[in-house]
């Protein structure tokens, strides 16, 4: 019975005036009337334990209901008052059972029994005989023999109230009037010169209750000279005197004070405090943070204090599957190569949003088939562990083909092209890229190697690096004319680059690069050839070749990406020939 010495046991008399014997049974059953608090908040009062079990069943859901406390000490009264009166122990008199929330351990925080999550429930209680008068013993024998047949057929009787009061619990008047008057205009039943059944009585404790701003209301019948007087003696909820909200390290201050302005120096409305709670639920699940106000209390002064869960990262860590059974394998992607592309971090209050763009982003990486982030408890600690599930495509591979182009040289193999290519995306499992590709006709060909580095080890920047080499042969004929023996030209070009790029602000990225280039033209046997059929120079430095060195600058504005979004790009190359004749141009 340790776990229930917060639970205290309060019990009242009501004196019944002999002259009004058909009366007994109201009097009686009224003492059953009361009313629970906690039922207010019991949806403030959230197991971040379960809403990540939740998750971990449902990870694609974003916003899993959490689960309510089974062990708080409102639902283990209901649980005993539910037993109690399944029972077949005799019905003697009812009592009122009122439980407090522990105290703090913080010994600088001085703590009153919490009129917001206080709470009153039924239970069957067995009165001293000394506390029985005469006239109640022969009622409560009549209800013994009876049994709860008999109870709920005196519920129903109607009897006639003479005079309706809102008192304190010592039965004094309300300070303050307004009080009193909520009170009054949340009664619908029990007015003077009414006659009222113990339901509708009851049924009016509820309302009362419900108004918010009284945390406990209990009926009191009194017998008088001019008829049965019908007290409800509350207990109004403190003043709102200041706010103290804890473990709240990403719920802007501001916003707190927005939700709460309204009911400051005002009395405690457990239906207003209710919507701010609701608004900073709210709050995090727009933004998709794992976070909830779990508590709710008063201290003395009126100071409400809230106990903010946030699920912070604990650790993330990275599973492969396997693309045919599912099952975890090994995977070729070294693990700080996939760490580096994700902003979530350790120690930051886990975003359902930015592990979704985290998703995307390593998906746009080209070499996963499939991700997803798993969130998982870790431990007691109240933290957050993340599991990202990733399935890598085929890293690399062969590719062939050929056809016809009409229309260029003649004879039996006219037109006729072939290719060949070879892919690798993600060479030393650090996602750098590199293809190889072979296209060759009877005249004209293309080499080409790129390689790109999508995020330099050991840049802090997120610098990419793309390096070219490409070795072509174009037909020159259209241009340039044919030779005095109707030969044909070719143009040569040995081309090779480097650029880096790199995001420098948000929405705009950059890049900068050197092109270096060698071209010349050669006839049919190969051989270069400076002038054209009509004795014009082929180069611009007079030589067999012209070589030229072209720096490129390229920044480009994305907007949001989206379609029909705005975009905006600047590019410029500058050369810088080897000869006197280069050029310069702005695009």
């Amino acid at each position: 019975m340790h776990g229930h010495e917060d639970v205290h046991f309060s019990s009242s008399s009501i004196r019944i005036n002999p002259e009004s014997s058909h009366d007994h049974s109201f009097l009686a059953n009224l003492q059953s009337c009361s009313k629970t608090l906690s039922s207010h908040l019991s949806n403030t009062r959230l197991s971040l334990t379960r809403m990540l079990d939740s998750l971990k069943t449902r990870h694609t859901s974003p916003r899993a209901k959490p689960a309510r406390r089974h062990n708080s000490p409102t639902q283990m009264l209901n649980s005993v008052t539910q037993l109690m009166i399944g029972s077949k122990s005799p019905l003697l008199s009812l009592a009122l059972i009122q439980s407090t929330q522990s105290i703090w351990s913080d010994p600088g925080a001085e703590r009153l029994s919490s009129p917001l999550l206080c709470c009153a429930s039924l239970s069957l209680n067995r009165p001293s005989e000394s506390t029985q008068t005469v006239e109640g013993k022969d009622v409560i024998q009549q209800q013994v023999q009876k049994g709860h047949s008999s109870v709920s057929r005196n519920a129903e009787e109607r009897v006639l109230i003479s005079e309706v009061l809102v008192r304190t619990k010592d039965g004094e008047e309300l300070e303050r009037k307004d009080l009193e008057v909520e009170a009054l205009a949340a009664l619908k039943a029990c007015r003077a010169n009414s006659a009222l059944t113990v339901r509708e009585v009851q049924e009016d404790v509820h309302r009362i209750i419900e108004s918010g701003y009284f945390c406990s209301c209990t009926p009191v019948a009194v017998d008088t000279r001019d008829g049965i007087r019908l007290m409800f003696q509350v207990e109004p909820n403190q003043e709102f005197r200041g706010l103290v909200c804890e473990n709240a390290n990403v719920l802007p201050s501001k916003f707190i004070q927005e939700a709460f302005q309204d009911g400051f120096e005002k009395v405690i409305n457990i239906k207003r405090l209710e919507e701010a709670i609701t608004s900073i639920n709210g709050w995090y699940m727009e933004r998709g943070l794992f976070g909830i106000v779990s508590d709710v209390d008063t201290l003395s002064g009126g100071i409400v204090r809230l106990q903010v869960a946030e699920a912070e990262v604990n650790n993330i860590s990275i599973r492969f599957l396997d693309r045919k059974t599912g099952e975890p394998t090994k995977g070729k992607t070294r693990v700080e190569t996939i760490l580096r592309q994700l902003t979530t971090k350790k120690g930051q209050v886990y975003s359902m949003l930015q592990g979704k763009r985290d998703v995307d982003t390593v998906l746009a990486m080209g070499i996963m088939e499939d991700v997803s982030i798993i969130p998982q408890p870790a431990g007691d600690s109240g933290k957050v562990d993340l599991i990202m599930n990733c399935v890598e495509r085929p890293s690399g591979g062969f590719s062939a083909g050929g056809g016809i182009s009409s229309g260029i040289t003649s004879g039996p193999l006219s037109g006729l092209i072939g290719s060949f290519a070879y892919s690798h995306r993600n060479i030393f499992g650090r996602n750098q890229k590199l293809n190889v590709s072979l296209e060759r006709g009877q005249i004209d060909s293309i080499f080409r190697i790129n390689y790109t580095d999508p995020w330099i080890e050991g840049d802090d920047k997120r610098t990419s690096r793309s390096i070219m080499v490409q070795n072509s042969r174009t037909p020159g004929n259209l241009v340039h004319g044919n030779q005095p023996d109707n030969g044909s030209l070719t143009i040569g070009r040995v081309t090779a680059g480097i650029e880096y790029s790199r995001p420098f602000r948000p929405k705009w990225s950059g890049t900068a690069g050197l092109i270096f280039q060698h071209a010349g033209a050669r006839d049919e046997q190969g051989n270069p050839i400076i002038k054209d059929f009509y004795s014009s120079p082929l180069t611009a430095s007079g030589k067999t070749h012209d070589e030229t060195l072209l720096a490129k600058f390229e920044s480009i504005y994305t907007g949001s990406g989206e379609h029909g979004s705005t975009m905006f790009a600047f590019n410029m190359e500058q050369g810088l020939p080897f000869c006197p004749n280069g050029y310069f141009s702005i695009e």
